[in-house]
């Protein structure tokens, strides 16, 4: 069988123009069905796969799109991921996945990687973007590839970025949360995990606060403690204020995946959830519909900011209008680990 197979050589056997091999195998134009037949007989006799940058050099693009995510062991972000892979599979794209561990170091890199492989666009997730204080060198950065490679940023912004971004309005769905939790007799809720200094923490805590004070509810300082969006994170935490002589009736955490965390300790502390403490995650990945109790948490419809977030830049890579952020709004999940409050 011949080897290294061109697209010239399916034209020349075929009888046909390159062109017309091109045409059959993007689709971009009706071609005689005779002549079609023809030319994927000999694709599928030499199994023929188009050069990917040949194709670049040829047309200007690649069909490959690189996606940014810092922490590939949150359900969360792989969920979004899915959203990403099933629409861009659709548009005809392939991925570079980039997990960078939210390390701006990595980020760095993997912009450079993702230029230098050519790719059509860049969907970021985390780290940078989530930085309620960004610093004007990394925004730059970002900013500069911009100008020549399109970038949606999920769920997160930049210092007077002008990039488009698709986002979940996570306030609104923390204010969801606090409110469910005071409807069912809570008065005395805490908040775990999180950095103060990433704006998907700051977000939540601000939203969570707002809500408490509009029911005439006080937040105690010592009661809103910060950690990771670890498992660990949730652990610890719970097992803190398992120590104190005074306890809250409820949990906000900022994650399932922290929710989950404080959910055993209190189990294993012989704590019955919700009957002597109501938890409640955000994201509604698939550990909140797994652990028992299931929980109460707020769906960020990760698969639909997957899917927009290829919509969005599709439209960018072939130079469509389409407007800078696109808002998702959240969707509060009822579950087992709340119920109202005993009196």
């Amino acid at each position: 069988m011949k080897h290294n197979i061109t697209v010239y050589d399916i034209a020349k056997e075929a009888e046909v123009s390159v062109s017309t091999v091109s045409r059959v195998l993007n689709g971009t134009a009706p071609v005689k069905e005779s002549t079609r037949e023809k030319i994927m007989a000999l694709i599928n006799k030499y199994q023929f796969q188009p050069n990917a940058l040949a194709r670049s050099l040829t047309k200007k693009e690649t069909k490959m799109i690189g996606v940014i995510l810092p922490d590939i062991t949150n359900p969360f972000f792989p969920e979004v991921f899915w959203g990403v892979e099933n629409e861009a599979n659709s548009k005809g794209y392939t991925f570079f996945l980039c997990n960078t561990s939210g390390q701006p170091e990595l980020e760095s890199q993997s912009l450079t990687i993702l230029r230098e492989k050519q790719v059509d666009g860049i969907i970021f997730m985390g780290g940078r973007i989530n930085l309620s204080n960004c610093s004007q060198e990394l925004a730059k950065e970002v900013e500069d590839i911009a100008k020549k490679i399109p970038i949606v940023l999920v769920n997160g912004n930049l210092p007077d970025s002008s990039l488009h971004r698709v986002i979940i309005n996570e306030g609104k769905g923390a204010e969801m949360l606090t409110q469910h939790l005071i409807d069912l007799g809570h008065k005395e809720i805490a908040f775990f995990g999180g950095y103060d200094y990433v704006s998907t923490t700051t977000q939540k805590v601000k939203a969570f606060k707002k809500t408490m004070k509009a029911n005439g509810l006080k937040v105690s300082n010592d009661w809103v403690l910060y950690g990771d969006f670890s498992m660990d994170a949730g652990k610890k935490l719970m097992a803190d204020i398992l120590k104190r002589e005074k306890r809250p009736t409820a949990i906000f955490c900022v994650n399932d995946v922290t929710a989950v965390g404080a959910v055993k300790v209190a189990v294993e502390a012989g704590l019955k959830i919700p009957e002597d403490m109501a938890i409640v995650g955000f994201d509604d990945t698939i550990l909140a519909s797994t652990v028992i109790p299931e929980l109460t948490t707020v769906s960020q419809k990760s698969l639909e900011l997957g899917k927009n977030a290829v919509n969005v830049l599709h439209k960018l890579i072939n130079n469509e209008k389409v407007k800078k952020v696109t808002v998702i709004e959240p969707e509060l999940i009822i579950r087992d680990s709340t119920l109202p409050k005993s009196r």
